[in-house]
């Protein structure tokens, strides 16, 4: 199961488009709030309702926990909820997906340290030990990382070349006229 944490503020592109992508390739992935209130608004003012709330998320459930970014980002980052699930999905070998000022979280944490990244200019100050790169989406063993929102889809059809199949995510990025 993916989990995607919302927070006020998330990128909806970062978030949405991911999420759409990888349902169209048959993976289970559940919108989480990280309030107790399902609706969450993004940056640019568009309310999105969770499919869940992040008390409701199991550790054990995780094959990858996304992390969108935008300014919710502060939220995600000041969340102790989404720190024990980011620190369970380490313990545990999980993937974690961060896109856009997210991976300053896991840089902050040293989670990407010795690890190949990317990011939103402007935040590899706080990506701690990783071998910052340009790239708009990098893969580093469990950890995917995206550069903002112009590269949401390419982020998540990296996500579905690695839970399913790289034929998966090129049949849909023909259907979609990616």
């Amino acid at each position: 199961m993916v989990y995607i944490l919302l927070a006020d503020g998330f990128e909806e592109i970062e978030a949405l488009t991911p999420a759409d992508i990888m349902r169209r390739a048959g993976i289970d992935v559940t919108t989480v709030s990280i309030k107790r209130d399902k609706t969450v608004t993004g940056s640019h003012g568009i309310p999105v309702i969770a499919d869940a709330v992040i008390t409701d998320v199991m550790p054990e459930d995780v094959d990858l926990l996304m992390l969108p970014g935008g300014a919710g980002h502060e939220l995600l980052d000041a969340s102790n909820e989404a720190h024990y699930l980011i620190n369970e999905a380490v313990t545990r070998g999980n993937y974690i997906a961060a896109i856009c000022a997210a991976p300053s979280i896991l840089g902050k944490k040293m989670i990407l340290s010795g690890k190949k990244a990317t990011c939103f200019p402007g935040y590899e100050k706080y990506l701690y030990g990783a071998d910052v790169v340009s790239d708009k989406v990098v893969t580093d063993r469990n950890i995917i990382t995206g550069k903002g929102a112009g590269a949401a889809a390419e982020f998540g059809f990296t996500i579905v070349e690695i839970l399913k199949d790289k034929a998966t995510a090129d049949n849909l990025r023909n259907q979609m006229q990616y």
